[in-house]
């Protein structure tokens, strides 16, 4: 029987390899086993609760354990399981979805291709719009410009796009035709400047990029409104009004990476909507089924989907699992739940407010440097000495011991370096923030007296 811990650590170890994770470390360390769930609470197989201030993987915006999806999935699956969208053919429920995405979506956006994952849609950005510009007789602009530090997926395009470079280490990567900028981190890279000068001189480096590379060569710049894996950098004002200027004027497509800003994590439907921004395409996954199935897509503004109609004959791209029917189910019931509960409105007004006004207490804290944050959205920078702007020499290893000192005290919070993250669940309650900043805090504290001289 496999019903120990122990025993499901060992199989976990001989049988499973992890995502992002070292092999050997974890062997020897043993696995954490979550095997239930609700609300926000998760809950592993030696019985700690546990609140996920993470939402999953910054997905779970409906909380756990809602059973309108439960029903939505078995309901789908006892009518027809499975159906692909090729062939000419199609099913009801990616019909449905399609309509209610084009509904909450921004009004120049009808259109939705489908795949799995954020990183499939990411790989679908970069055919589409190169295929896009080939349609029109432009087929010297393929160049994608993405940013240093961004993240949009791990699958050879997906991380070639983002700009991580212990990604790019492994695999040859980034491929060919993708370039990249600095990032608007102005806490970690432009803190003696005035924040909105140096938002603008980020930007500002894109029309240097377009310009050197040449406008008939560049097909499109992708970022996430919020960087969320890179530390939830927050771009200054001025950042995304000048890159909505340069992409108009040099004609290139703006993609918004929405994969984790989508689906009522800022306050609004789409990162994109809170900066003000009309995208071109608008990758989308986690949220859109609050992670309860694998489904992704590529938001496609009606100006892109229009030549890709009329004038694009076959587009020569797809998954088995385009549109699948349950994940369609799924993610439509979730849709409606955010609508129906006005769960997105609930963010902007009334617990998002309140999640940033607790980060801002917290910023006080002799440990931390700056704590940021827009609706469910939030990070601390863990500092030697926050007078003087001084990080920690070895920012992952105090990250890792504030990311264990968390889970000790029931939260789940995640490290990039020595910023600590937090996305938790829209469905939590001011009582159940509330809780969640008592321990937050009393992690810090027990951090502070390990690190702090």
């Amino acid at each position: 029987m496999h019903n120990t811990t122990a025993h499901l650590a060992q199989l976990d170890a001989q049988h499973f390899i992890h995502p992002f994770t070292n092999s050997g470390e974890l062997a020897a360390k043993g696995t954490r086993i979550i095997d239930r769930a609700e609300g926000i609470y998760i809950y592993d197989t030696q019985g700690q609760e546990l609140i996920d201030g993470m939402a999953g993987l910054w997905c779970v915006n409906v909380g756990y354990s809602r059973q309108e999806l439960v029903d939505a999935a078995m309901s789908q699956m006892q009518q027809l399981p499975y159906y692909n969208s090729f062939f000419q053919c199609t099913t009801p429920p990616a019909i449905a979805l399609s309509e209610i995405l084009s509904e909450v979506a921004p009004k120049h956006i009808n259109n939705v291709f489908y795949c799995n994952s954020g990183s499939e849609a990411n790989d679908t950005v970069l055919r589409m719009a190169r295929h896009y510009w080939a349609c029109q007789g432009l087929a010297s602009k393929q160049v994608i410009i993405s940013r240093h530090n961004a993240y949009h997926g791990s699958t050879v395009a997906g991380a070639s796009l983002g700009g991580m470079s212990a990604m790019h280490k492994q695999g040859g990567l980034p491929i060919p035709g993708i370039e990249h900028i600095d990032q608007p981190y102005w806490f970690g890279e432009g803190f003696d400047r005035d924040p909105q000068v140096f938002g603008k001189q980020i930007a500002l480096q894109l029309e240097a990029k377009i310009i050197a590379l040449g406008e008939d060569k560049v097909a499109a710049f992708i970022a996430e409104p919020i960087q969320g894996a890179g530390g939830v950098i927050i771009p200054p004002a001025t950042y995304w009004p000048e890159i909505k200027r340069i992409c108009q004027q040099y004609n290139i497509l703006l993609v918004c990476d929405e994969v984790i800003c989508g689906f009522g994590r800022t306050g609004e439907w789409f990162g994109s909507e809170y900066f003000d921004v009309e995208a071109d395409l608008m990758p989308i996954a986690k949220g859109l089924s609050s992670g309860y199935m694998p489904i992704g897509g590529v938001l496609t503004a009606d100006r892109v989907a229009e030549v890709l109609k009329t004038k694009g004959g076959e587009f020569n791209h797809g998954f088995t699992y385009s549109g699948h029917p349950v994940a369609a189910a799924v993610a439509l019931a979730n849709v409606n739940i955010l609508r129906n509960e006005g769960i997105v409105d609930k963010v902007k007004a009334e617990v998002g407010p309140y999640f940033q006004q607790q980060i801002r207490k917290l910023g006080d804290h002799p440990l931390i440097g700056e704590a940021r944050g827009v609706g469910l959205l939030g990070a601390f920078e863990l500092m030697a000495d926050k007078t003087a702007h001084e990080f920690f020499p070895d920012k992952g290893r105090v990250g890792t011991l504030c990311r264990d000192l968390a889970i000790k005290n029931g939260i789940v919070m995640r490290h990039v370096g020595s910023t600590m993250v937090l996305s938790p669940p829209l469905v939590i309650s001011c009582g159940q923030i509330d809780e969640l900043f008592a321990r937050i805090k009393l992690t810090f504290d027990e951090v502070a007296e390990k690190v702090l001289n």
